[in-house]
């Protein structure tokens, strides 16, 4: 499978935006790599796939889905025979009939990890001292302001429904663990990762390496990748 004929689709999580890819889509352009960053309305789970299947539409040839967070359960729907394969990055993994609620609350939460409830509006919202706390928290104070400023907040119908059979139990897929995540602990993502048996890399990283070890994303990208070439 040539390189130069594939796209990889990056899929944002809860209280982030396509900008959230930006050093990673340059390393991958880097090393001739196509990128898309699909945005998520983060209205509803099914507005999302809904949303994740237009950018899909967009791509030709073969594709990687790349997920972060809560976007590992949205790139799990994709039904298209365009995905070769799937990339977690530090992102949840529901299985058939579970919610994304379920695993994300599956173990007890990060001491600094931040209480989370909707608004008056339903809708729910990352406190601004979270992104330094928990969300990023290896992040420059640059970069913290930039993901503070352009959040997109979650509704709990994205999390509160359940799932269908996920794709990772039909394609190959690799999970990128981050020791120092604060948002998704540790023994969440480890579980799930074994659960999927997926090709698993665990790096000293946050819960948002895109942003600060963008490397270490466009590395695991690029093996699978390779591995499906």
């Amino acid at each position: 499978m040539a390189e130069s004929n594939l796209s990889v689709v990056l899929v944002h999580g809860a209280w982030a935006d396509g900008s959230s890819w930006a050093r990673v889509i340059t390393g991958l352009a880097g090393k001739g790599v196509k990128a898309h960053a699909a945005p998520l309305p983060l209205t509803s789970f099914p507005d999302d796939v809904v949303a994740l299947h237009r950018t899909l539409s967009r791509t030709s040839g073969p594709a990687v889905l790349v997920g972060h967070a809560y976007a590992g359960a949205v790139i799990a729907e994709a039904r298209s025979d365009k995905v070769k394969a799937l990339v977690y990055i530090a992102a949840l993994a529901p299985d058939e009939g579970e919610k994304v609620a379920d695993v994300f609350y599956r173990n007890p939460p990060h001491s600094q990890a931040p209480a989370l409830a909707p608004d008056e509006n339903g809708l729910i919202w990352l406190p601004q001292d979270a992104f330094g706390a928990a969300f990023a928290q290896h992040a420059s104070k640059e970069d913290l302001a930039v993901l503070a400023a352009v959040q997109r907040p979650i509704s709990p119908a994205c999390i509160t429904v359940p799932v269908a059979r996920p794709l990772w139990r039909e394609v190959p897929s690799w999970f990128l663990i981050a020791e120092d995540d604060r948002m998704i602990v540790p023994e969440t993502q480890q579980f799930m990762a074994e659960r999927m048996n997926a090709r698993v890399q665990t790096r000293p990283v946050d819960h948002t390496p895109s942003v600060t070890a963008p490397g270490v994303v466009v590395d695991i990208i690029m093996e699978a990748i390779r591995g499906i070439s």
